[in-house]
């Protein structure tokens, strides 16, 4: 007979501001500005017109782009 395994709850990964200490990854970042920027608050016609709009920004973002500035120093946090 088969005993049950002990398995471990698997934990959440947080990431991102407001979830945690831990810094977003730039795919991240790079999401989340293309929601704010070209998503939210779009209006298309078609599959293809979102599709145009999102090569535009992405053509534009990957010729003016800059490198993620981190500002975190590797210093502990202090607690309150």
């Amino acid at each position: 007979m088969l005993e049950p395994v002990a398995r471990k709850r698997a934990r959440p990964v947080l990431r991102g501001r407001g979830r945690s200490n831990a810094s977003p990854l730039p795919d991240e970042l790079f999401f989340s500005a293309t929601t704010r920027r070209v998503l939210r608050h779009g209006d298309f016609s078609s599959r293809d017109d979102l599709i145009d709009k999102l090569d535009t920004y992405v053509i534009n973002h990957n010729t003016t782009a800059k490198p993620y500035r981190w500002t975190y120093d590797g210093t502990p946090l202090k607690t309150s």
